[in-house]
């Protein structure tokens, strides 16, 4: 029964770090935490879905003195999720749309996230180790890996992992990665230039030319 108790102020306490963190407003205080038909835990900012069990409101207060400890300003869901479930992006510097709109759904979630930049031949070749192809973005969570961007699949591997949805946490605030340092953009690069086709040299004939037949001399 302790141990229940504890968890239960575990999570109250770091719902309230991390709303005084980010000045949240107080209708988005308002938590409900609840276990689903698999047993997961939630803590979402709506009411739960009908057959949701051991159902909590959770209204945290301010606590100033977690601004000391970052690492308690996480939710417990949230905290595990990432333990559990880290998360990567694979992006390329020449990725423009699909990477801008994956990692704006990583940080509209608030998801703590890893990007990793692919574009010469060693991190091309960990990629298709990973994914079987070196199509960017790509996404991992935990041990499942996506190639391209589906907004339905991302966000299906994030709420199976724990992930809080949208509107939960503080949106994220992650940017786009600098240039890496040897890669020349394409509108950079030294175009190739065509070269004429050589003139073959003129054969030679006659008798003496290489490769003649010997000439018998003739008898006086």
């Amino acid at each position: 029964m302790k141990g229940v108790m504890l968890t239960r102020f575990s999570v109250a306490l770091a719902l309230a770090a991390l709303a005084a963190q980010f000045g949240l407003p107080a209708a988005a205080q308002q938590m409900y935490r609840w276990t689903d038909e698999n047993g997961r835990t939630h803590i979402t900012d709506t009411p739960p879905p009908p057959g949701a069990k051991n159902v909590r409101k959770v209204k945290p207060a301010a606590n100033a003195a977690a601004k000391d400890k970052p690492d308690a300003q996480l939710p417990f869901v949230l905290a595990r999720a990432v333990k559990e479930y880290p998360v990567s992006l694979y992006t390329s510097p020449n990725c423009t749309d699909p990477c801008t709109a994956a990692r704006d759904l990583l940080n509209k979630r608030g998801v703590p996230f890893k990007e990793v930049q692919v574009w010469e031949e060693e991190g091309n070749a960990e990629l298709k180790k990973l994914a079987g192809n070196t199509q960017v973005p790509t996404i991992k969570v935990g041990a499942s890996v996506q190639s391209g961007y589906d907004p339905t699949m991302y966000g299906a591997l994030l709420d199976t992992a724990g992930y809080p949805r949208e509107g939960v946490l503080p949106a994220g605030t992650q940017a786009a990665p600098g240039r890496p340092d040897g890669y020349v953009p394409p509108d950079e690069r030294e175009l190739p230039k065509a070269e004429p086709v050589k003139p073959e040299p003129p054969t030679a004939s006659g008798p003496y030319a290489p490769g003649a037949k010997p000439q018998r001399a003739q008898p006086k």
